[in-house]
């Protein structure tokens, strides 16, 4: 399994709950070393095996080499998570300029779209493969806009949920099988980078659960996806936030 964005969050949760159940995982990060490093060394050490591998997947040439080191390093990939993702400071779009929207769409797109491109090409029965899963990474905010905080990094994930369906359809007859879970407000550090830490607890009063999701709650509903467990399940937007 490749797991972008592993370091930290939802993609860190995901990749501990992958090697216990039996995966070999690679995670990609861009510079957080230390945090990759201490991931790998927590499966290595629980008898799993890791690997994590510098990438930004906004590069076409990043995304090529993460994928043939996994091929050469652990073998055959039968899993993607595109978890990768990013959000810039909160503001309205009349402030925004197109550096800013080109970053957000860059990883949240973008490198999307090539990771699952890598990953097709290696999962396709057409193309001699054993077939596998995606699981893309959404938001509730391609349902709800972000108004006033990321309209942009909402339309990303709009785009995100289209792709899903979209690839679904073009590679279900392949072996593959293409899903979405999307977030609500979740503990992460992801918030950080819009420049408000403590959204969730500002936010969560609108959940009608009331409270914010935890990455594990989150990384669970991933691993079903991917597992024959959802067997007959893609296409499908899976809403992972607590009602809202």
């Amino acid at each position: 399994m490749i797991v972008t964005g592993g370091s930290r969050g939802i993609g860190a949760a995901t990749a501990r709950l992958a090697a216990a159940a039996g995966y070999a995982v690679c995670i990609s990060y861009v510079r957080n070393e230390p945090a990759a490093s201490a991931i790998v060394r927590e499966i290595v050490d629980a008898g799993g095996e890791a690997l994590a591998v510098a990438a930004d997947v906004a590069s076409e040439v990043d995304v090529i080499r993460l994928f043939e080191r996994v091929d050469r390093e652990l073998g055959t990939l039968t899993a993607l998570v595109n978890n990768a993702g990013v959000l810039e400071t909160q503001m309205r779009v009349e402030q925004m300029d197109s550096a800013r929207i080109g970053r957000v769409f860059g990883v949240n797109v973008f490198g999307s779209i090539l990771c699952a491109r890598e990953a097709v090409k290696r999962m396709s029965t057409r193309r001699g493969g054993a077939g596998g899963a995606i699981v893309n990474l959404s938001s509730i905010a391609s349902r709800l806009g972000a108004p006033n905080e990321y309209v942009d990094y909402a339309a990303a994930k709009g785009a995100i949920d289209t792709f899903t369906i979209g690839l679904a359809k073009e590679v279900a007859g392949e072996g593959i099988r293409v899903n979405a879970v999307r977030p609500g407000v979740i503990y992460t550090d992801i918030h950080a980078s819009g420049g408000e830490p403590n959204r969730v607890e500002r936010v969560k009063g609108s959940v009608p659960m009331q409270r914010g999701g935890n990455p594990e709650e989150v990384s669970k509903a991933i691993i079903w996806l991917l597992s024959d467990e959802a067997s007959y399940t893609t296409g499908a937007l899976l809403d992972v936030t607590g009602g809202r």
